[in-house]
């Protein structure tokens, strides 16, 4: 009698071949014929495409995992860039820094988070980052006043901003203070990632 292991194998084996062209990373796996672990270290290595969900999920398309078969699994992958660009993250709700973080590392970039102000602004201290995403609603030290000593300490331009929030009228005042680039809130991941991509690009 098969195990529930053997069982639990099989059906993802059978829903990786069932045509969808969308898989989780257990179908992955089994469509790959490797272990979930692997197929993790190559998603996070840029090696393997993958999509990741708000919850912070991947997703495989298949016709990715097809061409990943058909090509060299030790070569390099080659959009991946010599020097990653980085960048800082500061929000105080860790799932919405979960959410970009991922999305961005899928994109290449390498990503630090800080839960506060004062966590941002001892991130910078010890490595300054090519850009920040800076939430404007944080408690104790809210998103103006971190931007402030940002350009205090570093110089007004000298290290990218964009900054978010859900007042959309805010746009203009992120402007005025010198921010590069606002976005409002909920996110639309296309245009973050667009807007990060056109910053570090210039």
């Amino acid at each position: 009698m098969p195990s529930d292991r053997q069982r639990k194998s099989a059906g993802e084996r059978r829903l990786a071949d069932d045509g969808r062209e969308w898989l989780t990373l257990g179908q992955a796996a089994a469509f790959l014929g490797a272990a979930q672990s692997t197929v993790r270290k190559w998603a996070d290595g840029g090696r393997l495409p993958a999509f990741y969900t708000p919850g912070g999920h991947r997703r495989f398309r298949r016709s990715d995992l097809e061409a990943f078969l058909a090509g060299p699994r030790s070569a390099p992958p080659a959009a991946s860039p010599a020097v990653r660009a980085s960048v800082l993250v500061v929000d105080d709700d860790p799932r919405l820094r979960e959410f970009i973080r991922a999305n961005l590392e899928a994109e290449g970039y390498a990503v630090r988070e800080a839960g506060s102000a004062d966590e941002g602004l001892a991130a910078l201290a010890a490595e300054p980052p090519d850009l920040i995403l800076l939430d404007v609603m944080m408690p104790k030290m809210d998103g103006w006043e971190m931007l402030r000593r940002v350009q205090e300490r570093h110089g007004v331009d000298a290290i990218q901003v964009i900054m978010y929030s859900g007042k959309l009228d805010e746009a203009g005042k992120a402007a005025q203070h010198g921010a590069q680039a606002f976005i409002g809130k909920p996110f639309d991941p296309r245009k973050l990632l667009e807007a990060t991509k056109q910053l570090l690009r210039s």
